[in-house]
């Protein structure tokens, strides 16, 4: 028992010590800046060499050369350095993970396999210690998102830099996440089933899938009609598919997963969206043609089969974009996010054209989450979301952000890491 109590106490001392960080956020802007002479990578109309911007009361109101610094504004000399729209991370649990062996820091998933009223910015830890090591790679926004099996709940946006979910919340309710059932057998060694028990379950799973769907569209024309006056929190939540206000997001990697999806979505014309799409590049026509977008999660996965080539999962983004198909590049996950920027670099070394990684974690996640009409470009009007590197943002070795703003409000860009690198700079080493 003396073991029991001491275990607790030390794994408790650990996750308390783990929650949180030390870094303020931003204040509100309080005058108009001058970003002057920058390489800027709009995304939207080009990259414009050694050109200005200004930005007031947290949006953008003028870009171009030699401009005039407005009254009281305060200019930063970035000459030779580059600026882009804020990154954007897609399909993470960033907040809703610390620590993935401490269970007390992990919330993720709900009960069961049915709960789309779940709202995952809920469980949003705004001081969690993983975030300042994320925005210190040029991520400003993330799409949080529930784990689980079959419907799992809704995913939102969230800013980087907040005191609290409420503060942080750039747009909640996004749509519905759902796990597509698994096709193919599991040969793993944990698994026990048969082979004929396994294609039971997941034709059981896709039969219940198809009951959720009807059952959603009954209560949704009942509800419409006024013939339905009980409001069930979970059904309540499926209505937004079937107006548009609320994308799915259906998460499949597997080639028969994807089609199955699209299949199904031919019956019910959702505004769907594929997460995950390992094996897109397959049906990459088809996704094109659907017009369905794809939040690409395997930037740096291994061959899914033998007979594969080595390079299949860094060349699939080229492939899609060759294909016409709408995407973005994602790094799901928490702490492994920090890499999303080098991801869209290494698809940049096999075939994607650069301006096109950019647009991969700005504009394309802007446009799949609703919210390209501020995020994602540099554009007269939008919110000043800006990350400044000294070198090529999207290289290992080349990026060195000095400079983020959110909204007009400067960043920050503190964290453990860097805290404890630069204690020990000052370390002085004797014999």
């Amino acid at each position: 028992m003396k073991k029991l109590i001491l275990s607790l106490a030390i794994g408790l001392a650990i996750s308390s010590a783990a929650i949180a960080n030390n870094v303020v956020p931003g204040s509100n802007q309080s005058q108009p800046v001058l970003l002057q002479g920058g390489t800027v990578h709009t995304v939207s109309n080009g990259v414009l060499e050694g050109a200005d911007i200004i930005f007031a009361d947290g949006k953008i109101i003028e870009i171009g050369m030699n401009l005039s610094a407005p009254e009281g504004a305060r200019v930063l000399n970035i000459s030779g350095q580059h600026v882009y729209p804020g990154f954007i991370a897609l399909d993470t649990t960033l907040g809703l993970v610390e620590m993935g062996a401490v269970r007390a820091t992990v919330d993720t998933n709900e009960v069961g396999n049915f709960t789309p009223e779940v709202q995952a910015h809920h469980a949003f830890n705004a001081d969690s210690d993983v975030t300042p090591t994320i925005r210190y790679t040029g991520i400003t926004h993330a799409q949080i998102v529930p784990q689980g099996s079959l419907v799992r709940g809704q995913s939102s946006l969230l800013k980087l830099d907040s005191w609290n979910w409420q503060d942080g919340l750039e747009q909640g309710d996004l749509g519905i996440h759902l796990t597509w059932p698994r096709v193919g057998l599991n040969n793993a060694w944990w698994e026990r089933r048969s082979a004929a028990e396994q294609q039971k379950a997941q034709s059981e799973q896709r039969s219940e899938l198809s009951d959720i769907m009807e059952t959603a569209k009954v209560y949704h024309e009942a509800r419409d009609r006024g013939v339905q006056t009980r409001i069930d929190r979970r059904w309540e939540a499926m209505r937004g598919l079937f107006t548009k206000e609320k994308k799915l997001f259906v998460h499949a990697d597997d080639r028969r997963q994807i089609e199955q999806a699209l299949a199904f979505n031919e019956r019910h014309g959702f505004d769907l969206v594929i997460m995950g799409g390992r094996d897109s590049w397959m049906v990459a026509d088809k996704l094109a043609a659907a017009n369905v977008p794809v939040v690409f999660g395997s930037a740096y996965g291994l061959p899914a089969r033998v007979d594969e080539a080595y390079d299949t999962a860094f060349t699939t983004p080229a492939r899609l974009a060759e294909a016409g198909v709408e995407f973005a590049i994602a790094y799901p996950g928490f702490w492994d996010v920090r890499n999303l920027a080098f991801a869209a670099g290494n698809a940049v070394a096999f075939g994607l054209d650069y301006d096109q990684a950019v647009a991969s974690i700005t504009y394309g996640p802007a446009k799949i989450m609703g919210v390209e009409d501020r995020l994602g470009t540099i554009d007269v009007g939008k919110q000043a979301t800006l990350v400044v590197s000294t070198g090529d943002a999207l290289d290992q070795l080349g990026q060195e952000i000095n400079f983020m703003f959110i909204d007009g409000r400067e960043v920050n860009l503190s964290n453990k890491q860097k805290q404890l690198y630069e204690k020990y700079q000052q370390r002085i080493v004797t014999d």
